[in-house]
C-alpha cells in the first residue's frame, strides 16, 4: 500500500503471516505421525487462517486440520476479531464437537502475559470443559506451522 507496511489495522498482518507460513513449511522435511487438531480463530480472518491450514495439510495430510470460526455472542456478531473472543463463547461453540487431539487457539486471546482470556476465563477452564489440551499459538507463521505440526510444544515442554 504506496510503500506502507499497514501492519497495524491487520491488513499487512495477514499478509505478513502467509508468507512466513510459506517460509517455515519450505523449512521442514519428512512425515509426521497422524494428528487430528482444531484451531479456532475468529470470523473476520477465518477464510485466511483455513487457506493456511490447508497448505499445511496439503504438506502433511496425514495431520487433520479442523479450523473452526467462533462466533462472538458475549460481544456481539458484529465483532470479528479473535482478540475479542471469551471463553464461555468458545466452550459454548465447540462442547459438542470432536476437537480430535489438541485445541489450537491464538495467543490474541489472552491477556498480555496470562492465560485469562476477557471473560476471566483461564486456558486450563477451557481444558477441563473441553477435555482437551490446549495450545497457544503465537501471532507469527514459524508458531502456526510448528504448534498445528507438534513441534512448539516439545520445545516449550523442553524448557520447563
Amino acid at each position: 500500500y504506496e510503500g506502507y507496511p499497514q501492519i497495524e489495522n491487520g491488513v499487512g498482518m495477514v499478509r505478513s503471516l502467509i508468507e512466513e507460513v510459506i517460509s517455515e513449511l519450505g523449512k521442514h522435511r519428512g512425515s509426521l505421525k497422524e494428528d487430528s487438531v482444531t484451531m479456532i480463530t475468529g470470523t473476520l480472518v477465518y477464510e485466511n487462517i483455513k487457506m493456511l491450514a490447508d497448505m499445511v495439510n496439503e504438506k502433511y495430510p496425514n495431520i487433520k486440520i479442523d479450523v473452526v470460526p467462533i462466533v462472538n455472542d458475549f460481544f456481539g456478531h458484529n465483532i470479528t476479531v479473535a482478540g475479542l473472543l471469551t471463553g464461555q463463547d468458545i466452550i459454548a461453540q465447540l462442547k459438542d464437537r470432536d476437537l480430535g487431539y489438541r485445541l489450537l487457539m491464538p495467543q490474541a486471546l489472552l491477556r498480555s502475559g496470562e492465560d485469562v482470556l476477557l471473560d476471566d476465563v483461564r486456558v486450563s477452564d477451557i481444558e477441563r470443559a473441553l477435555q482437551i489440551p490446549v495450545n497457544i499459538v503465537k501471532s507469527d507463521g514459524k508458531s502456526f506451522v510448528n504448534t498445528i505440526l507438534g513441534k512448539e510444544i516439545f520445545s516449550e515442554r523442553k524448557r520447563t
